[in-house]
């Protein structure tokens, strides 16, 4: 459990924020907010504004899953095993994660990172509209009556995948799941691993897969769509990593091929964000191009699409991992990025010149963030919701635009207190927040006073 004296001693150390056009001016309240006398300190500093945390029981089943604010409450639905209507099992190890309006419907979109060693995994669907028979990842879709907060109907979506760990919604109604391996044919797979591949949230069965192989055969995490241009940005989860673009041929039909590139600082080749970096610095970017997005021995060297970029000058991050696009910038997490290896928070500003980056926020203590995962950006342009993937007790952590961090929800899933939270989603109407809790594989919704404070 954090002091006050932690937050207050994080606050002046790193004066830790985010900015973004939505969020005008975090520098400057950061910069204010470490010349505040301590009693001050402490009142900015009391959960975002929400509250000391609290065991809440689930409004469906009456189990005491999570610790929320005062005002808010939750419902737990989606559990690995539980059988679903199109007759199959809940998959395991839910992870990333998306919430869309279909007509009248909320539809979750959702990710199971199922690592079934490679060749002696089952497909969650038959081998017809599977990619791959034998791997045992893939996407469900739950349809939400929102009303009750539960889902009413669930089916698999995308089948024969392997090890789906994040991804992203699509301005045009459909997610983008990734696979976080190039596993392929010479470690006992039938097919190469390591793409992306879309699922509409119209579907309502198994899609046919189709890996999008222009956007590059690597250890994918994350991907976030810049509404505005149709780009697609894509993380990478190794301890050597890069941030890359996708720039589709036709916005919006990204199976009709596109170009990859890797980010690179401007002027500085090769550079290294991994530690040592300045909060709020402005780096210029330019972005280097991958000739070969779909190398032949990414099977064997998971780094090849990396090691193009960074021959052509591109910039190193490490472990990265979540990403979301809102108020016309790019945030992604660093899980171990920082001097203390406990995370950064990168923020992108597109520009014609090739953009600006800038870190917004580096953990100095595990009290305050504990290696940040999946992340989204909320709906009323405040700040962030971090999902932890640390050691200890996991928290849902929220981050202001006044640069507060502070949390917002406790795992306490008994025997899983220590398992991630992951796929933080908003309704499209803003009033639910979704999330998962990987192991044992559960899905929350959560709702209440959200305009009290940071989010």
């Amino acid at each position: 459990m954090r002091s006050d004296r932690d937050r207050r001693d994080f606050l002046r150390a790193a004066g830790g924020a985010l900015s973004a056009a939505a969020l005008q001016g975090l520098a400057a309240r950061a910069a204010a907010l470490a010349g505040l006398p301590n009693a001050k300190l402490e009142a900015l500093t009391t959960n975002g504004g929400y509250g000391p945390l609290a065991p809440s029981r689930t409004v469906n089943t009456g189990e005491a899953l999570l610790h929320l604010p005062d005002g808010f409450a939750c419902t737990a639905f989606g559990r690995t095993g539980a059988p679903m209507t199109d007759g199959r099992p809940t998959p395991p190890a839910h992870d990333g994660m998306a919430a869309f309006q279909v007509g009248s419907e909320i539809r979750l979109v959702r990710n199971h990172e199922v690592v079934a060693p490679p060749g002696q995994g089952r497909a969650l669907a038959p081998a017809e509209v599977s990619y791959d028979p034998a791997a045992s990842g893939g996407t469900t879709t739950l349809v939400i009556d929102p009303r009750r907060r539960v889902a009413v109907h669930e089916f698999v979506s995308l089948s024969g995948t392997h090890t789906n760990c994040a991804g992203g919604p699509t301005p045009w109604g459909s997610w983008l799941s990734c696979e976080e391996t190039t596993a392929g044919p010479a470690s006992g797979c039938e097919k190469p691993h390591g793409y992306c591949f879309e699922v509409s949230a119209r579907a309502n069965a198994p899609v046919v897969p189709v890996p999008l192989k222009a956007m590059g055969r690597f250890i994918h995490e994350a991907v976030a769509v810049d509404p505005a241009s149709g780009i697609v940005y894509l993380t990478e989860d190794r301890f050597e990593a890069g941030l890359y673009r996708f720039i589709p041929s036709t916005p919006g039909q990204l199976g009709a091929g596109g170009r990859l590139e890797m980010l690179g600082v401007r002027g500085r080749p090769r550079y290294d964000t991994r530690t040592g970096q300045q909060p709020f610095l402005q780096l210029p970017v330019t972005w280097v191009p991958i000739l070969n997005p779909d190398p032949s021995d990414a099977e064997s060297n998971s780094g090849a699409v990396y090691q193009q970029g960074i021959v052509s000058g591109g910039a190193t991050f490490t472990r990265l991992e979540g990403a979301w696009f809102g108020g016309g910038a790019l945030y992604v997490d660093a899980t171990i990025g920082g001097d203390q290896r406990l995370g950064q928070i990168w923020e992108y500003h597109p520009g014609a010149d090739g953009g600006m980056l800038r870190l917004g926020f580096e953990s100095t203590s595990a009290a305050v963030l504990n290696r940040p995962d999946n992340l989204c950006v909320s709906p009323r342009g405040k700040g962030l919701v971090l999902c932890e993937d640390g050691e200890g007790v996991q928290f849902l952590r929220g981050l202001t635009r006044e640069g507060r961090i502070f949390d917002f929800a406790r795992n306490a899933v008994p025997g899983s207190e220590h398992q991630e939270f992951a796929g933080a989603t908003f309704s499209p109407d803003g009033r639910t927040l979704f999330v998962n809790v990987q192991i044992p594989g559960v899905t929350f919704a959560i709702w209440g006073p959200w305009r009290r404070g940071g989010l």
